[in-house]
């Protein structure tokens, strides 16, 4: 086999992208025919078709989805190279790009990420979105790591692995006004009484709370809900009502003036997953959030 074209081998990746060969001519700004005639050149060179066309879809072969997952890497480190260049030349900085599902809670995934807080001229980014979009920038490499309250759902073609991280527990706490008013009661006939902040219903633990009040024949007078946990814990500090959060985002309530526990629950309990590629080079700094997080796993959660 002659010598790989890596221009054949970048319009090919860029029609797998995009779904066709219209949108790839868009995005390269070259003429159909021409993108067409530089794939065709790239299935010659390697001897086996890697694109076929169905209706109006082009969909990758058996072939074009293994030359597709390594031109994904190829192309994942062409982009990293002028970061690594200038790194090499001027102040090195580790990047590492972080998702958070919108139904995990940020407390725990801030206690997660505390590990890496420390490392030298660390530059964190952080994205917050709903879970599918995540999953398919991940997969893209455009993120290194995404937190959420589940696993992918199996699908090869994401490329992905999940692994449970973190199981909590979750306890009640609120402003110290309310605490005081549930004194000396059971945790129960306490979350009948007093104002409730709650997760929105897209987080997994929401259902579990809900599970647990019908068990225990808990009616709440629903106060507020919240995506954003952090934000929940604002405006319990305020004395907005009691609300749920896990031990394991427990240490940053420290900021908030006044918040006291109400009650522990062992029953209700919050998963947090790490999904990261499944090929690829392993970041170092994900890595070393996953071995810290997993010595730190323990019955006390």
């Amino acid at each position: 086999m002659s010598s790989l074209n890596y221009r054949h081998l970048h319009y090919f990746w860029v029609v797998a992208k995009e779904g066709g060969f219209a949108k790839a001519s868009a995005r390269l700004d070259m003429a159909v025919q021409t993108v067409s005639a530089q794939v065709k050149e790239l299935e010659r060179a390697l001897g086996h078709q890697l694109l076929k066309v169905e209706g109006r879809r082009v969909l990758l072969t058996e072939a074009g989805e293994a030359a597709f997952s390594r031109a994904e890497e190829i192309f994942r480190i062409g982009q990293a190279l002028p970061v690594a260049v200038r790194d090499a030349a001027g102040r090195r900085s580790v990047r590492l790009a972080v998702g958070f599902s919108d139904g995990i809670s940020k407390l725990a995934a801030r206690a997660i990420l505390r590990p890496a807080l420390q490392t030298p001229d660390l530059h964190l980014v952080c994205h917050d979105g709903e879970f599918e979009q995540l999953l398919a920038q991940l997969a893209l490499h455009h993120l290194d790591l995404v937190l959420a309250d589940r696993p992918a759902p199996p699908n090869p073609a994401l490329r992905v692995q999940s692994e449970r991280l973190a199981s909590s527990a979750v306890d009640w706490y609120g402003h110290g006004s309310l605490v005081r008013r549930a004194r000396g009661r059971p945790l129960a006939a306490s979350l009948s009484e007093l104002p409730v902040l709650l997760p929105t219903t897209h987080s997994v633990v929401r259902s579990s709370i809900d599970r647990w009040f019908e068990d225990q024949g808990i009616r709440p007078r629903l106060a507020g809900e919240f995506e954003d946990s952090a934000l929940m814990a604002v405006f319990a500090a305020q004395g907005l009502g009691v609300f749920p959060v896990s031990r394991l985002g427990v240490d940053p309530l420290g900021v908030l003036a006044g918040l006291r526990l109400l009650g522990r629950c062992e029953e209700i309990r919050e998963n947090v997953y790490a999904i990261r590629p499944r090929r690829g080079i392993p970041h170092p700094l994900v890595e070393q959030l996953l071995a810290a997080e997993r010595a730190a796993e323990s019955p006390q959660r």
